[in-house]
């Protein structure tokens, strides 16, 4: 007979990475974007990425994605209108950019076409009416 309660000789160490989520952090884009968000979509946003698992990550389905971007590899998941671009970092799930859905930025960031970081979140408001005036 041991000395250990029956309920402990059941105990089984979960394996760390399954069911496990990981830890949220944003860049400085990522934080004065969720800023700007209303209260519901800033919810919404925050719960979808912070229930991501590794599992769903290893075989990524909609609303999660991934690509390539250099040697680095992104995820992207959907939140209504807006997406988050991320990768992980060891046990951390860094949040790189949150972008409006069907905006520039999305959609040269999602094709992966050759930009600069500090181009791609470029959010000076004479920098946007520069291009908008190229089309007037």
């Amino acid at each position: 007979m041991s000395d250990t309660p029956a309920n402990e000789q059941s105990f089984q160490p979960l394996n760390r990475r399954s069911n496990s989520m990981y830890q949220v952090t944003f860049s400085d884009q990522s934080m004065l974007e969720l800023n700007k968000l209303e209260m519901e979509d800033q919810l919404h946003l925050v719960d979808i990425i912070s229930n991501i698992t590794p599992e769903m990550l290893e075989k990524p389905k909609e609303p999660i994605g991934r690509f390539k971007r250099g040697k680095r590899t992104y995820f992207r998941v959907r939140a209504g209108e807006f997406r988050c671009y991320f990768e992980i970092r060891n046990d951390i799930l860094y949040s790189h950019y949150i972008l409006h859905k069907n905006t520039l930025t999305d959609y040269v960031f999602r094709n992966k076409l050759p930009v600069k970081d500090e181009q791609l979140v470029e959010q000076n408001q004479s920098f946007w009416q520069y291009i908008e005036s190229l089309t007037k």
